[in-house]
Parts: structure tokens; sequence; C-alpha cells
């Protein structure tokens, strides 16, 4: 398997000057605990069979007659929809990027060029003063109504600490992946559709939303992504995501885009 150049400290992202995520993140180290995580959630989608083995419980022998499980798609493996959509969001990438622009996904930790301070009223979580909510971490989060709720999930007053979004590591993944398992009403989580549990209403039929990594794509940024053809933004995130299914051998799935999906309310 070919190494992710940007997952790995000394690829693609890691040159001086660069305000970079993955030379401290997504070490060597890491990509060896992402590649024992891509083999067995692979393995076993391939078995299509989610539950593990001991000694002590074998495995039951398939009856003859039965067919043989479908090919996983890069959905069922569940890992890479989350990579591919950080990548997205973090990306240093171009369009003639040495080994193309989906080799340099994680390269920045925040928002490049931010001048609004991303706040607004919100008698929950008002706004610190002097702090600015402007994206960061892999997810990129945004505005003082998602700092201050992944704050209280996962136990750190991120309100008055913005920074430590981009600063600390692993404050910085529990902030996407707070926002990755959460649902937001009438959203559901990104965790949600990919493993199946999200079952589009009549609205979200009528909206054309439908299971698969499209969906995401518009749980996360559909107001300004989905819903008005075909988006270059949209593109991007298919392309990494498209990228990390070959790097494990499975296919799509189906509903890539959000196209021709109508953002949620």
């Amino acid at each position: 398997m070919r190494e992710p150049r940007s997952l790995i400290k000394g690829g693609r992202c890691d040159v001086p000057g660069l305000h970079v995520l993955q030379p401290f993140w997504v070490v060597r180290h890491h990509l060896r605990l992402l590649r024992c995580f891509f083999t067995a959630t692979t393995a076993l989608a391939r078995r299509g069979d989610s539950t593990p083995t001991t000694p002590s419980s074998p495995r039951p022998t398939p009856s003859p007659a039965s067919a043989p499980p479908a090919a996983p798609t890069c959905a069922s493996v569940r890992s890479p929809p989350f990579l591919a959509q950080t990548s997205h969001e973090t990306t240093g990438g171009w369009a003639s990027a040495p080994d193309g622009p989906f080799s340099w996904g994680y390269c920045f930790k925040q928002e490049q060029g931010a001048t609004a301070d991303y706040c607004v009223s919100n008698a929950q979580y008002p706004c610190a003063p002097g702090k600015k909510y402007f994206g960061r971490g892999p997810i990129q989060i945004s505005y003082n109504y998602n700092y201050g709720p992944a704050g209280r999930a996962i136990g750190v007053d991120l309100l008055n600490n913005p920074d430590l979004v981009a600063s600390d590591p692993p404050v910085s993944f529990k902030t996407a992946l707070w926002f990755w398992m959460t649902p937001q009403s009438p959203k559901p989580s990104s965790h949600a559709v990919i493993t199946g549990a999200w079952t589009p209403s009549s609205a979200d039929q009528a909206a054309g939303r439908v299971p698969g990594y499209g969906v995401i794509t518009n749980i996360i940024n559909g107001g300004l992504e989905c819903g008005h053809g075909a988006d270059n933004r949209v593109a991007d995130r298919i392309g990494f995501y498209k990228r990390y299914c070959d790097i494990l051998g499975v296919t799509y799935g189906n509903n890539l885009d959000c196209y021709n999906q109508r953002p949620f309310a």
C-alpha cells in the first residue's frame, strides 16, 4: 500500500514556514495505527460480519448455499469519509501539485486569511471578549455556537480558549469527532449517515437528501456548497474520498455529491 504522503512526517505538507497539522498530529506512529484500523475494518466489511471472534468463539462455517457478501463500499469502512472531509478542510493542494491535489490533505491547522471573528449572538454560548471563532482543527470548527457545545462535550472551555483547537492536538481531534458524531437538528450526524442509522424523512427525500457521502458534505457546509449544481469544493471533497477508497481497495458507493440536494434548513 502506498503511504498517503501528506499523512506522514516528511510528507508533502512538512515544509518550512507552513502552519501544518501533520508534523505533530499524524506522524508515522499514527499512520501505523490507521493502517491497522483500515485493515481490520476492511476485512470485517469483506466478510460481511462486524462481530469479532476469539479462539473460544470460532467463526461459524458459512452454508454452501449462502451467497458471497457484497463487495464493501468505502462508506462501509467508515473512516475514509472522515479522513476525506477533514483532508479537504485542511488541504494545501492545488491542481498541478506533485502527486496530485489529493496528496495534500492535513496541511493547515486553522483557516488561512481569516479576518472575521465568526461571532454571532447566542445566549447559551456567548462570545468571549476579544476571541475569534474562525475555522480550526481537522473539521475547521467555526462560530461560537459550535465552539461552545464542543467544549462542553469534551470538558474544555473553548469559548474562552478557542486557540486550543489549533494548538492542542487531542483537543483538536476531539472537536472534529464531536462534530462528526453529534446530530444538530434537522441534520443527522455524519456518523449516523455512514453507519446506515439515518433514515431520510419525507422532507429529506423531497429535498434530494439521500444516504451517501454527498449528504455528509451537506451536513458540513451545505448552505454554501449544495443545491446549485456542480461545485468545485464538492468535487474536491469527492476527490479526497476516492483517493482513500482507492488506497483501501474498496468501491465508492452511490450518491457522492450534493449538487442537487437542497441544504438542510
